[in-house]
């Protein structure tokens, strides 16, 4: 690595783009040099960062040259064509699509769980879901005092996930409903779906495309996403995710059954101590863990922790994290850190 820290973020004009330029000035990345990466389409445009204007450039292979650090969130097509010929001219590629993940080559790395993976790289670490990155933070502290049997989680997810068009939709009708005027819907569950639903005041139990036995893509990705961060292949979980109509923050409803006694009590002291996360469950004060609340942190906050009475050993736990920081950008940063 040089002395000089050259960082390209590919998609900067996005939601994750636009998030990973904060939180490496917030986090006072060491970069020197900074490429503002996008399509063919927001070339020319100028952004400012810490006082300087940078003119976004259209990602090319040639643009990788010379780049420690490439940041990818523009989609998982990009990231295919892009990635590989970023890491061919020395960057660390960390790419935020579903791209890599799988790939038994490249790590998947969450710092908070499995933060030396990041440095058995070849080029290329993937940055995990959003969802499976809140998930697992919490579950890794647990495992490490008992071990898991079995997860099971719900998951509530914001608006934010399906990026800024979506967002503005869930405004705009919203605006609508409350004036009485015909609903438009073009962006959930996805844009180009065959067909959209409304998502304020509703719920949308789909997330990406269904694949198989009934399954969305981001339940898929969940249960092989978490098994591979925590080293655990035969990890039984399952999950079901759902829109809803929140500006930003995902929650999950966390349902753990583990091979021995813990009692809510010492769960709440392994989560109080563990890296990454917040504790707030104090139900008589009706204090607990809200998408509002997690809005704008890095943190993963947890509450409403309580016994399964269902189960031996189980838990029940409510997991809240801000989607587009710990979820996306901040997740990234956190693992170029881990590599200076």
């Amino acid at each position: 690595m040089s002395k000089i820290i050259n960082v390209a973020v590919v998609g900067a004009t996005g939601m994750v783009g636009q998030k990973m330029i904060e939180v490496l000035s917030e986090r006072r990345f060491p970069f020197s040099g900074l490429k503002l990466l996008a399509s063919s389409r927001s070339a020319g445009q100028v952004m400012p960062v810490n006082g300087k204007e940078y003119q976004v450039e259209a990602v090319t292979p040639a643009a990788f040259e010379g780049v420690d650090f490439a940041f990818f969130s523009a989609g998982e097509a990009i990231s295919k064509e892009y990635g590989p010929e970023a890491a061919r001219r020395g960057a660390v590629v960390i790419d935020n699509s579903n791209a890599f993940r799988m790939d038994s080559n490249v790590p998947l790395v969450v710092p908070e769980v499995n933060p030396a993976e990041a440095k058995k790289h070849q080029g290329i670490i993937a940055n995990p879901n959003c969802s499976t990155i809140q998930m697992v933070v919490v579950l890794q502290p647990l495992q490490n005092q008992m071990p898991l049997k079995r997860v099971v989680a719900a998951t509530y997810q914001a608006v934010s996930g399906a990026g800024k068009e979506a967002v503005d939709e869930l405004k705009q009708q919203c605006r609508d409903y409350l004036e009485g005027k015909k609903i438009k819907a073009e962006f959930i569950p996805q844009k180009g779906a065959r067909r959209n639903y409304q998502i304020a005041f509703n719920m949308v139990p789909q997330l990406d495309v269904f694949v198989e036995d009934g399954y969305c893509k981001e339940e898929i990705k969940m249960v092989n996403e978490s098994r591979k961060i925590m080293g655990l292949p035969d990890l039984a979980v399952t999950a079901t995710t759902v829109r809803v109509p929140v500006m930003n923050g995902h929650s999950i409803a966390l349902n753990v059954e583990l091979k021995g006694k813990m009692s809510a009590l010492e769960a709440r002291n392994i989560l109080n101590s563990a890296p990454g996360v917040k504790v707030i469950d104090n139900p008589e004060e009706l204090e607990y863990p809200m998408p509002f609340y997690s809005d704008g942190d890095d943190a993963v906050y947890v509450g409403r922790i309580r016994p399964d009475f269902s189960i031996e050993n189980g838990l029940n736990l409510w997991v809240v994290a801000d989607n587009i920081r710990k979820g996306a950008a901040t997740n990234s940063i956190q693992i170029a850190e881990l590599l200076l």
